[in-house]
């Protein structure tokens, strides 16, 4: 059964506290946990760290209003993962095709660093949004974070599928029955693509290699 956390929801106080405070400064912004996108059976799951301040935070919808959505939203019309174009809006028009899109923790968290405790908080979440995915054949993480989170939420040795960009972990069959990949790629942050740690080809190569997977 999906679990979602409640729009008020008090799992984590300085989270909470975070979301009040920014409902404050900011009226107008969604100030909530964070739904995922895209509707299910899906086959691939993209999993992110947190929400942005002023991009889901803001809009209600993963990896929108902000520079990470301007890399992750084309780069998934240009797979066929999506259709439409990408408007920085909820509103947009776009649309998932197979994939959905979540995050390790559902809350906004100060200086966009959740603490440990936290992330294993939000995990039962990402627990039951694998569980209610009956045909998942990928899941990709985005970033370190989101790969140990998806690991520990699998109860999988993190020293067994280490990270590393464009990896490709096929996951043992207690995982969903077996034929599930987890992929990594580095963050797709301004931060990253700013020092060239991750660049457009690097990102669509990810996206390449699990077209392979997925034959």
């Amino acid at each position: 059964m999906l679990i979602l956390p409640p729009a008020d929801c008090t799992l984590c106080p300085r989270l909470a506290d975070f979301r009040a405070a920014n409902q404050a400064a900011f009226p107008d912004f969604f100030n909530a946990p964070v739904p995922p996108f895209g509707d299910s059976p899906v086959r691939l799951m993209i999993v992110g760290l947190a929400p942005g301040l002023k991009g889901a935070n803001r809009t209600g919808r993963p990896f929108t209003g902000d520079y990470a959505g301007d890399l992750l939203y084309p780069t998934l019309i240009k797979f066929g993962w999506a259709e439409g174009s990408y408007g920085r809006s909820p509103d947009d028009g776009l649309r998932l095709t197979g994939c959905r899109i979540t995050n390790a923790v559902k809350c906004v968290p100060p200086q966009n660093k959740p603490t440990p405790a936290e992330i294993n908080t939000c995990r039962h979440f990402i627990i039951s949004e694998i569980e209610a995915e009956s045909r998942l054949t990928v899941i990709l993480a985005l970033g370190s974070i989101a790969h140990n989170t998806v690991l520990s939420t699998l109860k999988l040795r993190k020293a067994s599928y280490p990270f590393a960009h464009n990896a490709m972990h096929v996951l043992p069959s207690s995982v969903m029955g077996g034929g599930v990949t987890l992929a990594d790629s580095y963050h797709c942050s301004r931060y990253n693509t700013n020092t060239g740690r991750l660049t457009t080809e690097m990102f669509e190569d990810v996206f390449r290699s699990i077209a392979e997977r997925m034959g």
